[in-house]
């Protein structure tokens, strides 16, 4: 943990619930995941979470503002929200948004194989 070390430091603390809870440093800011999908991200000073289309408009409704970037002259927007301001002082609404985001984020796509996962070879499947 280096950039914003402090908010950082902050924020997991609150998402200490999350099994498989890693934060990793990433363009100027910091990702978490659960185990290896990301479901949050951190940058400026500030928590997004991850959605989808089933909880998007739980964000939207709240007047969340999704995570946002410029690349080549355009604004991209990512699917990644704006925490409403009670998860910092509310373990329970943390742990509701967080579980909205994880969700999102396991509906997402498969988890990535594990780099060192034994490869069967061909031959050895046959019989």
């Amino acid at each position: 943990m280096r950039r914003n070390d402090t908010f950082a430091q902050f924020v997991t603390e609150h998402m200490a619930f999350v099994d498989g809870l890693r934060l990793r440093a990433m363009f100027g800011g910091h990702g978490i995941d659960q185990d290896t999908r990301m479901f949050a991200i951190l940058t400026d000073g500030r928590l997004y979470l991850k959605a989808d289309a089933v909880t998007r408009s739980a964000f939207e409704a709240r007047g969340l503002a999704p995570f946002t970037y410029v690349a080549r002259g355009k604004t991209v927007a990512l699917p990644y929200f704006e925490a409403p301001p009670e998860v910092f002082e509310d373990p329970e609404a943390m742990r509701n948004w967080v579980e909205l985001a994880c969700a999102a984020a396991l509906r997402g796509r498969p988890a990535p194989s594990p780099t060192n996962a034994p490869r069967v070879k061909k031959s050895q499947t046959r019989r």
